[in-house]
């Protein structure tokens, strides 16, 4: 579900290969390999740990001009040498690296050990060489598509051969792969990360689409052999091969860079006089807009927080019905698609295997859906063909952070839009248009000034539970703030209503119990003082994210941190920030991974 990186060309494979991987270690894995092409078979070194670990290993390689690499995020199969990829066939002369998961795995397993095949992993990927091997008769681009016709599931493959090095064959179902197209040579990757060192020429591989890659081009034709017009792009000047740019960690960079990365997701977008916002990516004149009855957002993990909020703004402010659905259980309910709904696909890179498969299920069925991401080119975006670019600029650490603030920012424009076509006057437009031109300022002002958080760090590090609460807008800030602790200082924690606290998970509450109360001042605001009063009685330590200025919070809290004022449906934006820092320095104090959390991974390409 990680990195992959393929080399063909007149320079030394090897450098360009661990390159690539060290570009691509933000999406989290756990084990790394490489494969060489030699005239007597392919080198193969794999290692369980980091790129660092395999570059250690690899001193004594060969030197070649053809190769394929991968870092591996564990699926089927524990983190072992022998599970790790390239995956080789039994007479070593093919290698494969994988993303995604073959579904019939284990009946291809049974169909070729009764062959003969010996396998020397758990993985679903050793299949792959083998099937190829299984059909080689001279043609290796033959092999690799008749081999793909036993798979079903989702890959995003490079296959090697030694017996023919002038080509690598490329091939893609569900999981995103890049060629970058260079002078008398080709990088592949599944990142353009990983590409764009190199070059800016590229071509992105489509669903059921294969490549043929060699010094001179690449072909890509359909599965069924039919050749394709080459479709050549230039990644965008502004996606720029990311570093920490002095920073301890890409996180703590990302948290600082919000206050830029909102500043450009409004940039053009607001129109102040007109109380309104433009969105020209949507494609929806005003009649359009006028015409949409309800809202629904697709997204997961931090993206379906991101998606609440925007529910939560829509139908505060525009009077439109609206919801966010979790896309990993989306289309497994056969849910019903309304002809007049709009469905906004919310994914920071634009590759959640997730949130695609609720695409296609919307699409399927006729609905209208356009996409909410950061990363230009991606496969949401391209499936929609409408929607929204964050601009955030790269994305590194697997906790997400700048781009949840980007997604609400750009939820809360379309709200705006939405808003303006129905009942919003002019005079509120204008509120609330100001309201968001302001934020980046009030982002940089509270990250310039963030009040105690060593404090509530103290208090939750070395607790067994951590309770978040928040009502209206601040619930799906709560379960953000939630979200990051558990990602990244691994402390068992949950978020709730605070109105549903005393119909449950009040029981867990004792003496010390920290509880993180998001509660700026919205009028909610006498309901949640009733729930922290009931907090207090349990014992509870209760840090509060509270309005600068609200002294009656601040007074009732153990630890009080302020945030700026702003109105209550732009208050994520501010509220959430308190959380992502608690959460940082949380992990840093238990002396965690903090970039790249155990387990974790940044683009999750597999359902």
């Amino acid at each position: 579900m990680c990195g992959i990186v393929g080399y063909i060309g007149s320079r030394q494979a090897l450098p360009v290969l661990l390159e690539g991987l060290s570009r691509l270690e933000y999406r989290g894995y756990d084990s790394a390999g490489v494969a060489l092409g030699q005239a007597d078979g392919v080198w193969l070194q794999r290692t369980v740990g980091r790129v660092a670990d395999l570059k250690r290993e690899v001193r004594q390689a060969p030197a070649a001009s053809l190769g394929i690499a991968h870092t591996r995020w564990a699926t089927h199969g524990g983190v072992t040498v022998a599970n790790a990829h390239p995956h080789t066939d039994a007479t070593g002369r093919i290698a494969v690296v994988h993303n995604g998961i073959i579904e019939n795995m284990t009946a291809l397993r049974a169909m070729l050990t009764a062959e003969g095949v010996v396998f020397r992993s758990e993985t679903d990927t050793e299949v792959l060489p083998h099937l190829i091997r299984r059909h080689l008769q001279g043609d290796p681009v033959d092999a690799v598509r008749r081999a793909l016709e036993h798979i079903r599931g989702t890959y995003g493959l490079v296959a090697l051969f030694a017996d023919h090095p002038d080509v690598l064959v490329v091939a893609r179902n569900g999981s995103p792969l890049v060629v970058g197209m260079g002078d008398g040579e080709a990088v592949i990757a599944s990142d353009p990360q990983a590409v764009v060192e190199h070059t800016r020429r590229v071509v992105y591989l489509q669903d059921r689409e294969l490549a043929v890659v060699s010094t001179s081009g690449v072909d890509v034709r359909r599965f069924d052999g039919t050749m394709l017009d080459l479709n050549v792009e230039l990644i965008d000047a502004d996606y720029d091969v990311a570093n920490r740019e002095g920073f301890t960690h890409f996180m703590a960079k990302e948290i600082a860079e919000q206050p830029r990365s909102v500043r450009r997701c409004l940039r053009g977008r607001v129109d102040a006089d007109e109380g309104n916002a433009r969105l020209g990516g949507l494609q929806l004149s005003n009649r359009d807009l006028a015409a949409v009855q309800r809202v629904i957002t697709i997204g997961c993990g931090t993206s379906y927080h991101a998606g609440m909020a925007g529910a939560l703004a829509i139908e505060a402010l525009a009077r439109v019905p609206a919801r966010a659905e979790i896309a990993s259980e989306f289309r497994h309910r056969h849910p019903i698609i309304l002809r007049d709904a709009l469905f906004l696909a919310i994914s920071q890179s634009g590759e959640t295997a997730d949130t695609l498969a609720a695409l296609g299920e919307i699409q399927l069925k006729g609905g209208e859906v356009m996409g909410v991401v950061n990363v230009v080119g991606s496969t949401i975006a391209r499936a929609c063909g409408r929607g929204v670019y964050l601009h955030s600029g790269p994305e590194v650490a697997v906790a997400s952070t700048k781009a949840f603030t980007s997604q609400v920012t750009a939820l809360l424009l379309f709200t705006l839009m939405l808003a303006r076509t129905r009942d919003l006057s002019l005079t509120r437009g204008q509120e609330v248009a100001r309201a968001l031109a302001s934020v980046p300022e009030k982002v940089a002002h509270y990250l310039d000034h963030p009040g105690p958080i060593d404090a509530a760090v103290a208090a939750v590090k070395d607790a067994r539970y951590v309770l978040f609460l928040g009502r209206g807008f601040s619930f799906p800030v709560a379960l953000e703030g939630a979200l990051k602790l558990k990602e990244l200082a691994y402390i068992p924690c949950e978020a709730y209503p605070a109105g549903e606290m005393k119909h449950g998970p009040i029981a867990m509450l004792e003496a010390g119990t920290p509880v993180i109360f998001v509660a700026p001042t919205d009028d909610q605001r006498d309901k949640a003082i009733s729930n922290m009063m009931e907090v207090k009685a349990r014992g509870a330590t209760l840090i509060v994210i509270h309005t600068a200025g609200d002294d009656e919070m601040a007074a009732l809290a153990d630890v009080a941190i302020a945030v700026p004022p702003v109105l209550d449906l732009v208050s994520p934006l501010v509220s959430v920030l308190p959380l992502q820092l608690i959460a940082f320095h949380t992990g840093l104090a238990l002396g965690r991974d903090i970039d790249k959390p155990r387990n974790l991974a940044k683009s999750v390409t597999v359902e």
